[in-house]
């Protein structure tokens, strides 16, 4: 860039030459001197071939670095969000943090080419032209005098007015970016409901907001040019009076006249490209604070440093010992805390327990209490189902044990130790939830299988899909395991869906598995044969179960009953119908009626 600078400043020096000396003849009677004119015009062509090729090398290093210092911006955005709770996602809003990674990334980049290339150039135009057109004539630094100011007061004030507008318009492009997200995750509902016209017009009123925020921002920016127009050209005026003056008394010559028009232009040329950045400053500055907020912002859920046990010959000694391992956990609450449960081929190596000392939670910025005072305990090995009304906590509740949220009072234990103080890699590798809404992405069965285990064996993601009753339609997609999945699953149908999420975490291997009312879309025949499989091939997996129907829960080892955020009850569902009025009533509800006409007791 310096090079290519250079080169542009030495230029007008070689045509004063040309004309002064090889034209009018100055210094040589008079004489015109051809060679003259043909030699140093022939060293003019080289160097701008040479300035040329400077300048393509200087914009490629622009390029290069502006794109790795996106990139890099880009990824640590995103690595930031990937780390964020769900508390803080909700607070920056999807189509925010949508328009940080993609528009104010572009923007910061575009910044740092122009900084790069431009402020070099700028500056070595401002400094260096200054001082050779001040090197012709001093006279010459009085057009400076006076049109430094003006550009100067051009830029400011440009700056300043749109500045508060910039932030502006990449708020009205969140909103934009949070409408079209919206629309397009749930466009089924909007169709189902017929809701096109609101959506369309939602989203004029927003697009409209933008247009005119942006109209008034362009309509700003639109002064700077034509005025830094007017003051070049007037400049180019004066310096020509100026040196028509001195060329007649003598002290200039017309070449030198020539150089000074060129050295006032690169001059103020130089100022306007400095404008432009300016222009791009502004965008970018709010940019990079938005941007900056991303990266500033901590993770709201932070981990310790305890892993559990990863030795893989401790986890060996364990498997060896299987029965005395289980026969260990069973014995008290304390000892089965710390126990560590093995499971049988298909199942994770340890089996942690789970402990909730009176835990209380409230979401984020709410007085209102989820859950009050829960205190339960799940044994190694178990399989402990969780029952009550909709809105009772349920899926609050397990959503604090991989600590998707923290609770606002109280504790949780995973194998005897605080879920604080696990590295949060290490307890979410441990934990396993399979949601009810099954969340599915572009990749192939196989590859949405084998998201939390992609070293598994082709044999493994088999066993897991037949375990989940996922096996015999899998095989009947056009490619098998191969098919392509559409976005959200959507080539896919509900219960389809499920068993493939509940594919994907039983492959996982973890040593809890949390089933937040993952079977909701399967019929009750599917899923009894999947809770048959996982009690014979996963039974000695610590397994906690939502569900809202009793026919799901009943052959569970015991059932929590959460009322209104409290635990009614828990036990197995025997004692429970002795002693739970709560229970009782869900139960009479759903199956006494079914039970009493095919006269089986309540028999699944």
């Amino acid at each position: 860039m310096v090079l290519e600078v250079s080169v542009d400043l030495y230029q007008p020096r070689m045509m004063e030459l040309i004309v002064d000396r090889g034209i009018l003849g100055l210094g040589n009677a008079g004489r015109s001197d051809i060679r003259l004119v043909t030699s140093t015009g022939i060293r003019m062509i080289l160097l701008v071939i040479a300035g040329g090729c400077f300048g393509i090398l200087s914009g490629v290093c622009a390029n290069i670095a502006g794109q790795s210092f996106g990139n890099n911006v880009r990824k640590a955005c995103f690595d930031r969000i990937m780390h964020f709770s769900f508390e803080q996602t909700d607070a920056f809003s999807t189509g925010s943090l949508i328009t940080r990674i993609t528009n104010d990334v572009t923007q910061i980049q575009q910044l740092f080419m122009q900084a790069i290339r431009g402020f070099v150039r700028c500056m070595m135009f401002f400094i260096g032209g200054t001082v050779a057109l001040l090197s012709l004539d001093l006279s010459f630094g009085q057009v400076l005098l006076i049109a430094f100011p003006l550009i100067f007061l051009d830029i400011i004030f440009i700056f300043v007015k749109t500045n508060p507008l910039f932030s502006l318009l990449q708020k009205k492009l969140d909103d934009l970016n949070n409408i079209i997200g919206e629309n397009v995750s749930g466009i089924r509902v909007v169709k189902a409901f017929v809701q096109e016209k609101r959506e369309e017009a939602r989203f004029e009123n927003a697009n409209k907001a933008l247009v005119g925020t942006q109209f008034r921002v362009e309509l700003l920016l639109s002064f700077m040019r034509p005025v830094m127009n007017i003051v070049l050209n007037l400049s180019v005026v004066a310096i020509l009076f100026v040196g028509s003056l001195r060329v007649r008394d003598g002290s200039a010559a017309p070449g030198t006249v020539m150089a000074a028009v060129t050295y006032i232009t690169l001059i103020l040329n130089g100022m306007m490209s400095l404008a432009m950045i300016f222009q791009t400053l502004s965008r970018g500055i709010v940019s990079a604070s938005r941007l900056t907020e991303i990266l500033d912002t901590d993770p709201a859920i932070t981990g310790g440093s305890y892993i559990g046990n990863t030795d893989p010959d401790v986890s060996k000694a364990y498997k060896d010992s299987a029965d005395t391992s289980k026969a260990a956990a069973d014995t008290d609450n304390k000892s089965a805390a710390n126990a560590a449960s093995v499971s049988n081929e298909a199942g994770p190596a340890t089996a942690p327990a789970i402990r909730f000392e009176h835990v209380d939670f409230s979401y984020p910025g709410s007085r209102v209490r989820v859950l009050s005072d829960i205190s339960f305990e799940v044994r190694p090995g178990e399989t402990v189902a969780i029952i009550g009304a909709t809105g009772s906590g349920k899926t609050t509740l397990v959503n604090l044990i991989p600590r998707f949220y923290d609770p606002t009072h109280g504790r949780i234990l995973l194998d005897g130790v605080d879920i604080k103080d696990y590295d949060l890699y290490a307890l979410r590798e441990n934990v396993t939830v399979c949601l009810q809404k099954s969340e599915l992405f572009q990749a192939t069965i196989r590859e949405n299988i084998a998201l939390g285990n992609p070293d598994a064996s082709e044999e493994e993601i088999i066993r897991a899909a037949i375990a989940a009753q996922a096996d015999a339609f899998i095989r009947e997609q056009p490619e098998g395991y191969d098919t392509p999945v559409a976005e959200g699953g959507m080539s896919l149908s509900g219960g389809q869906r499920q068993r493939i999420a509940i594919s994907r975490a039983l492959l996982k291997r973890s040593g809890l598995l949390i089933f937040d009312d993952s079977t909701s879309a399967l019929d009750l025949a599917t899923e009894a044969r999947l809770y048959n499989a996982l009690r014979t091939d996963y039974k000695d997996v610590t397994k906690i179960m939502i569900a809202q129907r009793i026919a799901s829960v009943k052959d569970a080892d015991r059932i929590l009953v959460l009322d209104n955020g409290r635990v009614s009850a828990y036990d197995n569902h025997a004692n429970l119908m002795k002693t739970s009025r709560l229970y009782q009533d869900i139960y009479a509800s759903q199956l006494k009626d079914a039970d009493t006409e095919a006269g089986k007791g309540g028999a699944v």
